[in-house]
């Protein structure tokens, strides 16, 4: 199944899962293989591969031993800021979002509520 943004998450976590799954068994991996070379209880890799809910420290370990962790890379790749945008903010790199403003505001003008 492919994985895309309209799938809920509880589908994108059994998919997930599965792969686990295919690919323990594609290494000739056991469950108790994989979960003593990962570093990671065996039940906690019995509730990744049935798609349940795990941390993110579990399935890095897992993604490990299974060689998977340079695909992490391809999926969230290095944000690398544009040269456009490092001649706008002097060479710094954002360290945070910020929403737009309202240029035009409100049309009222402020005062200070000391009509109480």
């Amino acid at each position: 199944m492919k994985i895309e943004k309209t799938l809920a998450d509880l589908t994108i976590l059994s998919e997930l899962g599965e792969r686990v799954v295919r690919r323990r068994i594609a290494l000739q991996l056991t469950q108790a293989e994989l979960a003593e070379r990962s570093g990671v209880a065996k039940r906690t890799l019995e509730r990744i591969e049935a798609g349940a809910s795990a941390q993110m420290l579990s399935l890095i370990r897992i993604f490990r031993v299974l060689d998977l962790l340079p695909n992490l890379d391809r999926m969230i790749p290095e944000a690398v800021p544009g040269p456009m945008e490092l001649l706008k903010h002097k060479g710094k790199v954002r360290q945070r979002a910020a929403k737009s403003r309202n240029k035009q505001g409100s049309g009222k003008a402020w005062t200070w509520d000391d009509k109480t």
